[in-house]
């Protein structure tokens, strides 16, 4: 799927993961199968499972993000994500990695504009050992200054090396803050430092004791498991938590609709090379009509999916104009969506040329659509990637999680690929037409400062600063 190359594949993008049951695909290229129960506090349980190895990966999603975080405490979710590893009573800080570890597992956690997500890989004779520490520290998280003041100063650190120190990390936290005038999409997942730096254990305290609950959380095991065996020990380990507030719907500040583009230029030193990089506001696949979604999904991989690409072939190829150039459709939100295009000069090249380009290849795919030939390629990439994508437990664990925080359901996930072997030509140049708009755009440009020694430091890569935290 087009998409960010340096960013985690979030949830829509995560859909492609799941193998089709269309007549090219071999047997062993079926769809998995899955499936779903409720405990009686609420939880949501998903079950997929995966026998070639005893091995399970066990993930708890909650569905809070940084978009639900209050006024002025910015970063406040990814922050107690990272204070969820500090302990509770029963095991002290520290605790939980190191039993994990002991018991050959690993595990690590990431936080999304719209979902916080904690995960564990582990040998299936372990899984009940995980569920019971998350579930331990779902309800019974033990906070002091001693360890949250210091935990701030890594979130700090952890922004000043993600975003701070690099200016492609910074376009795309400032293209966000431009493409959204009210939505709190347009908030980095980390924070804003101005921010960050205020944080408190109260504030953290606060966000736990509202969001952390077993109504508010899906858990999604995939491995060597049944549904029968995982029920079990969900009922023994969550099902016994009570409720400890009632989960409301998730209400946010609408996007008004756009009615002029925007524009941001970054000029930086530590920029070895240019970037244009232009992002849409756009539908998700939480929000879409019939194949809108899956449409923006084809047109983006044929666009800028790879060197057969439109963008590729005529930028790179053909005029020679720049070093790279590509698409991406992110359609993981639960408000909206964003659909993307960027580009680099060669060595010595201007932006301009590149923009000037860009623009032409989009107009013409506006007015005209793609080719039989186009679509028909890009329908085989996108499900052909699901193959290979199948041995990845963990990636097929986090497409469920990630659509069921995100408005869709297990079932979205299951008959994406038919989906997409369903769009038409007429789908994709009505949802070209509609996205591409320029009054939906931001526009951000990534320039070297002048006199900077040419070709140093990193080459200048596009960056989603909605790319999830961990």
């Amino acid at each position: 799927m087009s998409f960010n190359r340096r960013g985690f594949i979030a949830a829509l993008a995560g859909l492609c993961l799941l193998a089709v049951s269309a007549p090219p695909l071999p047997a062993s290229a079926q769809q998995p199968y899955a499936e779903t129960f409720m405990l009686g506090n609420g939880m949501q349980v998903v079950v997929i499972p995966d026998h070639r190895a005893p091995v399970v990966t066990h993930m708890v999603w909650y569905r809070v993000g940084s978009a639900d975080e209050p006024q002025g405490k910015s970063g406040i979710a990814h922050f107690l994500e990272h204070l969820m590893f500090k302990g509770t009573t029963r095991f002290p800080p520290g605790a939980f990695s190191r039993i994990i570890r002991e018991n050959g597992g690993e595990d690590n956690a990431f936080t999304s504009k719209d979902y916080t997500a904690y995960f564990q890989r582990i040998a299936k004779d372990r899984l009940g050992l995980v569920m019971d520490l998350e579930a331990d520290r779902m309800q019974n998280l033990v906070l002091k200054d001693e360890n949250v003041l210091p935990e701030r100063k890594v979130v700090e650190e952890e922004r000043r090396e993600r975003t701070d120190n690099d200016p492609s990390s910074l376009l795309g936290e400032q293209l966000d803050a431009i493409l959204y005038l009210a939505h709190p999409y347009r908030k980095p997942v980390i924070g804003w430092m101005s921010e960050v730096n205020k944080l408190t254990r109260e504030d953290a305290i606060a966000f736990y004791k509202q969001h952390y609950t077993p109504a508010n959380a899906v858990l999604v095991v995939a491995g060597d498991v049944t549904k029968d065996e995982v029920k079990k020990l969900a009922e023994e380990h969550y099902g016994k938590l009570a409720n400890t507030f009632d989960v409301q719907p998730r209400v946010r500040t609408q996007e008004p609709d756009p009615i002029a583009p925007r524009r941001v230029t970054l000029t930086d030193a530590r920029a070895a090379s240019p970037l244009i990089q232009r992002s849409y506001l756009s539908v998700s696949y939480a929000t879409a009509a019939k194949s809108e979604a899956e449409a923006l999904d084809v047109l983006a991989e044929a666009l800028g999916g790879g060197a057969t690409s439109r963008l590729y072939k005529k930028l790179v190829v053909e005029k020679r104009l720049a070093s790279y150039a590509g698409a991406w459709y992110s359609g993981d939100g639960l408000d909206s969506g964003s659909f993307g295009v960027y580009g680099s000069p060669v060595p010595g090249g201007k932006v301009e040329p590149v923009e000037a380009e860009i623009d032409a290849v989009l107009e013409e795919v506006k007015a005209n659509g793609l080719t039989e030939d186009e679509l028909k390629r890009t329908k085989a990439t996108l499900i052909a990637d699901t193959i290979y994508a199948r041995d990845n437990q963990g990636r097929l664990a986090r497409s469920f999680g990630s659509a069921l925080t995100t408005g869709t359901t297990v079932q979205d996930v299951l008959d994406w690929p038919a989906r997409i072997e369903a769009v038409t030509l007429e789908d994709v140049k009505a949802a070209a037409a509609k996205t591409l708009d320029i009054r939906r755009s931001a526009t951000g440009v990534l320039l070297p400062a002048p006199g900077a020694p040419a070709g140093g430091g990193e080459p200048a890569m596009p960056s989603m600063s909605n790319s999830p935290e961990q």
